[in-house]
């Protein structure tokens, strides 16, 4: 940028801010910054995603603070909005990103899953509501998986810079909580609400931060590192670490242990399809031995503790603790409602506004509601499945499957040490949220899309240099 550029443009912002001043309209003054953002959405695009990045951790939702049903979130959903308009505009004047990413499996799985939220938008029993959802989770997917895999593939040292870039202002948010959860001993009912307004609550707040812990550890885990960003990334994980353990939240931990168990057999050798084996199997003899198994868990009266070690334990109690029974309620009107509507489902976005006719009084729970304010399924296939009929929740199964494939041939074929870390991190990572999304779901939010697309495009950038070889990180491994 030439000194008269930056002059005209200083001057520009000067005489826009000084008359938001003198006509009272603060919001006047944000006008330069959006015709900035807008010329980077054009021509320098990692810019532009590098600051909704950096916003993701620290947007605020507008329900917050005031009475409105406008549930978004600030400044990062404008500015995704934005990108989309621009993600459009682009794609009339050719392919707006890398042709590569369009072809590999994942993207396809993707644009299928969009295409197929469109249709069943049409289909809706609220076409308001389930327009809204589909195009707020069209700017996600364009801003997070398809601008910013293009960024990857071209700028590779993007690929650690994306994870730093959520990463630092997370922390920032967990050592707010965690101040404002002294102030009240780190007592478990203060720990539901202190993240606040930065997140909803303690369940999306500590599923984020189980999606950074792996990528942190292996960040900080590089070799070569200048010590001054070792250090900070010493002290991000830490952090988080510390955060994950007063969020007092039972699914992220589970998440953590079972992302654990992976990692623990991506190192002794097994390979993918002897894990699936084995998880079908379990499965089996846990569906024949159901009523044993729920039995058991019903003698379990441990409810919710300030206890961690009582905490943990209350993680199977299905007979008195309301969390857990409410699940099951939820779980119940979504199956309900999936067979009433098996092929479309209801509409995206649209289960909270339906399920609650569908509520058997046995399962209700002294917090089941009636009024569409007590949040979704709890669950990412549940949920579609209700929404979107079965192949919601088919495609969010497959996303699984090619995740897992593409970090398995990733850990197994990749010669670079760090690098070779980083993909089997942030496939971790996303696991941690496949797996938590078993009993919650939070895609409708930034601060789990931001990490859950960005992750997974860059498992797919990953894998496109492994196919394309001659790469630094190929390894030529003997099992192929």
């Amino acid at each position: 940028m030439t000194d008269r550029t930056a002059l005209i443009g200083a001057s520009i912002f000067s005489a826009l801010l000084g008359i938001a001043v003198y006509f009272d309209f603060i919001w006047f003054a944000v006008l330069p910054f959006l015709i900035l953002l807008s010329w980077w959405g054009m021509k320098r695009m990692d810019l532009f995603i590098g600051a909704i990045l950096i916003s993701v951790p620290l947007s605020l939702n507008l329900q917050e603070f005031s009475d409105t049903a406008l549930g978004l979130y600030m400044p990062t959903e404008p500015l995704l909005f934005l990108g989309l308009l621009i993600f459009l505009f682009r794609s009339l004047k050719g392919w707006p990103v890398d042709k590569r990413l369009f072809t590999h499996p994942i993207s396809i799985i993707v644009s299928l899953m969009m295409l197929w939220m469109v249709i069943t938008t049409l289909t809706s029993f609220d076409p308001i509501v389930s327009l809204k959802f589909t195009i707020s989770r069209a700017w996600f997917v364009a801003g997070f998986f398809f601008f910013l895999g293009h960024i990857m593939l071209h700028k590779p040292e993007y690929r650690e810079r994306m994870v730093m870039l959520m990463i630092f202002p997370l922390c920032i948010v967990i050592v707010y909580t965690l101040i404002r959860h002294s102030e009240f001993g780190f007592e478990k009912h203060a720990g539901h609400w202190v993240m606040k307004p930065f997140f909803k609550d303690h369940t999306s707040y500590g599923a984020v931060m189980a999606m950074f812990l792996p990528p942190a550890i292996a960040l900080l885990s590089k070799r070569n590192r200048p010590t001054l960003t070792k250090v900070m990334l010493a002290i991000a994980t830490g952090v988080i670490a510390l955060g994950l353990i007063f969020s007092f939240t039972r699914a992220a931990w589970v998440s953590l242990v079972v992302v654990a168990a992976i990692y623990a057999a991506m190192r002794f050798g097994f390979k993918l399809k002897t894990l699936v084996g084995i998880g079908v199997i379990m499965l089996a003899l846990v569906w024949t031995s159901k009523d044993s198994i729920i039995i058991e868990l019903q003698r379990n009266k441990q409810d919710s503790s300030d206890n961690l070690t009582e905490h943990v334990e209350s993680i199977s109690n299905v007979s008195s603790d309301d969390s857990n029974l409410e699940r099951l309620n939820r779980w119940s009107c979504a199956i309900a409602l999936f067979k009433e509507r098996p092929i479309t489902g209801w509409g995206p976005g649209t289960y909270q506004f339906v399920y609650a006719p569908f509520q058997k009084s046995d399962l209700k729970t002294i917090i089941s509601t009636n009024n569409a304010d007590g949040g979704n399924a709890h669950s990412e296939y549940l949920g579609p499945l209700a929404e979107q009929g079965v192949l919601g929740a088919l495609f969010m199964i497959l996303l699984i499957w090619w995740a897992s494939k593409i970090g398995f041939r990733l850990w197994r074929n990749m010669k670079d040490l760090d690098d070779r870390n980083l993909a089997v991190s942030v496939y971790l990572g996303l696991m941690s949220y496949f797996i938590h999304g078993v009993l919650n779901n939070y895609l409708d939010t930034d601060k789990a899309n931001a990490p859950f697309w960005g992750f997974l495009v860059l498992l797919v950038v990953l894998d496109i240099e492994l196919k394309q070889g001659g790469d630094s990180r190929l390894l030529k491994s003997a099992t192929q």
